[in-house]
């Protein structure tokens, strides 16, 4: 049997539920979002793999410090 999710799915009062892809990525903004709200942009942190594209490596740091405002981003290429 096939167990992949095929959908989003968002929490709501402890059950997980099929959402739409723009409700999922508004609720996983607002979680990034309410935590540098609350602690500061350094209570942020991305780890990035070196299995990753070169073009997604660089869309993480670019995420992290652009938008987060962190520079906590490491990945272990330097391993």
């Amino acid at each position: 049997m096939n167990q992949r999710l095929t959908a989003p799915m968002v929490r709501e009062n402890g059950v997980l539920r099929e959402a739409t892809w723009d409700e999922a990525l508004d609720r996983a903004a607002l979680g990034f979002r309410s935590v540098v709200d609350a602690h500061g942009p350094m209570a942020f942190g991305m780890f990035s793999c070196s299995k990753a594209t070169n073009e997604v490596n660089y869309a993480a740091q670019k995420f992290t410090r652009t938008v987060i405002g962190s520079n906590n981003i490491d990945s272990c290429n330097r391993t």
